[in-house]
């Protein structure tokens, strides 16, 4: 199947907008690409920001990374993005940035893998953390490809983010998906903590998947799995709450709890 050239160049330089006015990418970083048919991407040029890009930018090559058109240079990371069209047939667009706070979570080394957002649960599931690649090599996507069959997205170890998706817009949007909830994720951990989800609730969730047309069969960890299922949360600043009020079984429970919460963050 072969796409329109024309149209998927301009979704490429809209997307590429969106990403810089939202702040997903900074200087000439990031990149995206389409699937145009089974012998030819077009992908975003090196040494431009994605805010500033035009059509004629645009860089088609063949699924080697020759250049068929184009007066630019494909983006320094296209072999990343023909590996993922090799090994994933139904994926049509890569799109690559650095949004600030699913950023962090990559440098930090911590994947996006808790039940929290219903969204979230439906169209991705969770995000694993990629291991670190030098960008522009065979080090970078290497570690993708074990991970390209159950994931839509990935954090990559100190550099950024990668979605995919069945168009442009819809690999775009996944990544808006993705900052959002690393943005919420954040905030959460500042203000009190990460309630996860029951694995009821997740299961209502995801049989909502094959509705949605949404192919990702990717779960994630339900607050069985951590252990924190109707863990009661008192806060510092809850004058109503007295531990010395507690029943002698609602102390020993409590004190139990807080326990166990304080060991598995010291695993």
């Amino acid at each position: 199947m072969s796409y329109n050239l024309i149209a998927l160049k301009q979704q490429i330089v809209e997307v590429g907008k969106r990403m810089y006015n939202r702040g997903y990418v900074a200087s000439n970083d990031g990149n995206i690409s389409a699937k145009v048919d089974d012998e030819r991407v077009v992908i975003s040029p090196t040494g431009v920001s994605k805010g500033f890009m035009t059509v004629d930018m645009m860089v088609v090559v063949d699924m080697n990374g020759k250049v068929l058109n184009g007066n630019k240079k494909a983006s320094s990371e296209v072999f990343m993005h023909l590996q993922v069209y090799k090994d994933r047939p139904d994926v049509r667009s890569v799109c690559h940035s650095h949004p600030p706070y699913a950023t962090g979570y990559a440098v930090a080394g911590i994947p996006l893998d808790k039940c929290v957002l219903p969204e979230v649960v439906i169209a991705l599931g969770n995000i694993p953390i990629v291991e670190y690649g030098t960008p522009g090599t065979d080090e970078f996507y290497k570690p993708v490809v074990p991970l390209l069959k159950d994931y839509d997205a990935f954090l990559l170890a100190n550099h950024g983010a990668l979605t995919v998706g069945k168009d442009v817009l819809n690999a775009y949007h996944k990544m808006e998906t993705l900052e959002h909830f690393a943005h919420i994720a954040f905030v959460a951990q500042h203000v009190g903590q990460i309630n996860v989800l029951n694995k009821d609730q997740v299961k209502k969730l995801t049989d909502q998947r094959e509705k949605y047309g949404i192919r990702t069969t990717a779960g994630c960890i339900t607050c069985e799995t951590e252990g924190t299922c109707d863990i009661p949360s008192h806060s510092h600043s809850n004058d109503n709450f007295n531990f010395q009020n507690l029943s002698k079984s609602d102390k020993d429970k409590l004190i139990e709890e807080i326990t166990e919460s304080i060991l598995r963050k010291l695993r």
